[in-house]
């Protein structure tokens, strides 16, 4: 009876069970083939997206593959997101939220932690590196000797927007200027999406540019130029530079099991917003003929010119303001094309909210849109997209941060770049102990300041948090902020005690200005404090 519920049996070919003279009782179905039939219908009515009917005729029912998807559509997509980050105005809004969230004004800052043998924190190794760092940063770590540090992570997030992947070629030697180690960055474009082998003398293979061996890792890139004096790219070319892979950082978002290159963060918004903004074009130029008196001239039997088609030409000009005195026998056919209407904002609307969520950002702040928000709902929209800029910067130093330092860190130990106090460098045996750093990336102003600092001084007089997670949430690093404090707290003493106030008082206004509850004589905070 149930053999037509056979576990091998495709659910798409299934067909309810039939009634036979043998399973119908008495001109009813028997207890059994009605129960099979129950389950068939409960089966059918599964996962309508599974379903094939002619209304999703067009719906893929395919898989297809991630190596498929890039080489068909990457190139397409990278040339209509260029297009659309250089005209449309949300596009460039979104590129412009995306390195301002994710880079900020003073990019991925380093914050050593180095430890001596006792397990302290080494301050002198730690403003050793910093000092090493923040002076290679200024311009040494581009070959061009023109971008800093922020700006090459600001220009690899950009090309990741726009073309879904940064490259990085790192540079070594006499070449690289005078810390022998720099950066250059290369157009994602110029690594050929169409260049494949199948099989290498090495065992590896070659796809959309790129070396593999055969467990997939990428062992050289191959690029169409490097040194910039080529201006067009080159497709269909077998002229290409061969790059190691050890000298180049390729960053993307991986969507899919099996991606070798990146696809532009705009992809699923860029119909939207194309189509988007010719409406807008078509709906000023509407606009702007709705805003002039226009119409045409209708004469009436035996009235008029002689028209000749092939010699006349009918012009109509319209200016605003001006009504022209029609001749006898003319008409005036007035023509008022009045849209945009009502039905275009929430229209317009609609579509941002679509595009935004395609692009993880708030609607409010891709359209610049703050009408008819309350601060709960901007509050609650503000932190998530804080979230997506949260995870889009840990990214960023995974991608492209942490390598970068760890080559450049192994470079400036060999070259004694990085000095002690003595003015001793550290040697390359220092490698593990000066490797201990952490990043704080770009943080945000509290949204409610007044409460959420009480919540943060409650949660950390509970336990639940440190004073240093705390100033690391506002982009901070504790210990400049300590010792910060703590020149503040000695300058204002010593400067009280020059203008002839005690020591024991300057200490006492010094410390209630910094927050100390004034005590009473049995220890308890005075009343009102």
């Amino acid at each position: 009876m149930w053999n037509w519920l056979a576990p091998d049996m495709n659910i798409r070919n299934l067909q309810p069970p039939e009634i036979t003279p043998q399973n119908n009782d008495a001109g009813g179905l028997s207890q059994s083939t009605s129960k099979a039939r129950r389950v068939w219908r409960n089966m059918s009515r599964m996962f309508k997206a599974g379903k094939q009917s002619r209304t999703n005729s067009k719906w893929p029912s395919t898989p297809i593959p991630a190596d498929v998807v890039v080489e068909n559509y990457q190139r397409t997509l990278v040339a209509r997101s260029r297009e659309q980050c250089a005209n449309n105005d949300y596009a460039k809004n979104y590129v412009r939220m995306v390195h301002q969230n994710v880079v900020g004004p003073q990019g991925v800052l380093l914050q050593a932690q180095i430890r001596n043998n006792t397990g302290k924190l080494d301050n002198k190794a730690c403003e050793a590196v910093e000092s090493a760092w923040s002076a290679w940063s200024k311009k040494h770590c581009d070959i061009r000797m023109k971008s800093t540090w922020r700006a090459i992570q600001r220009a690899c997030v950009v090309s990741a927007v726009k073309d879904g992947e940064f490259f990085v070629r790192i540079i070594r030697g006499k070449d690289a200027g005078a810390w022998g180690f720099a950066l250059q960055m290369i157009d994602a474009q110029r690594c050929p999406i169409d260049l494949h082998n199948s099989k290498t003398s090495s065992g590896g293979f070659i796809r959309q540019g790129i070396e593999f061996n055969q467990y997939g890792k990428p062992i050289a890139y191959y690029f169409s130029a490097m040194t910039g004096d080529q201006v067009n790219y080159r497709y269909g070319s077998s002229d290409f530079v061969r790059v190691d892979a050890s000298e180049v950082i390729h960053g993307f978002l991986e969507d899919m099991v099996g991606q070798k290159r990146g696809l532009p963060w705009t992809a699923t918004s860029l119909y939207r917003m194309h189509q988007l903004s010719e409406f807008e074009d078509s709906a000023i130029v509407n606009a702007r003929v709705s805003a002039n008196k226009m119409g045409f001239i209708q004469w009436r039997d035996g009235f008029g010119p002689t028209y000749d088609e092939e010699e006349d030409e009918i012009q109509i000009e319209s200016e605003a303001g001006e009504v022209p005195v029609l001749p006898e026998g003319a008409e005036f056919k007035d023509w008022s094309p009045n849209y945009p209407t009502g039905e275009f904002l929430p229209f317009h609307k609609a579509m941002l909210r679509s595009m935004s969520a395609g692009m993880g950002v708030l609607y409010n702040n891709l359209a610049s849109d703050l009408e008819n928000v309350n601060f709960s709902s901007i509050r609650q929209g503000t932190l998530d997209e804080r979230e997506h800029w949260k995870e889009l910067q840990q990214w960023l130093i995974d991608s492209l941060i942490e390598p970068v330092f760890q080559h450049w860190l192994e470079y400036a130990l060999l070259k004694g770049m990085i000095k002690k106090t003595s003015a001793k460098p550290f040697v390359a045996l220092d490698i593990e102990r000066l490797s201990q750093v952490t990043w704080q990336p770009r943080r945000w102003a509290w949204i409610d300041p007044s409460s959420e600092v009480a919540a943060a001084e409650k949660s950390k007089n509970n336990m639940l948090t440190s004073p240093s997670a705390i100033i690391r949430e506002q982009g901070k690093d504790p210990q400049m902020v300590w010792a910060e404090a703590a020149r503040d707290v000695k300058n204002m003493i010593d400067e009280y005690v020059k203008q002839g106030i005690s020591e024991e008082f300057a200490q006492e206004m010094v410390l209630n200005s910094m927050g100390k509850k004034q005590t009473g004589t049995q220890g308890r905070p005075k009343e009102g404090m």
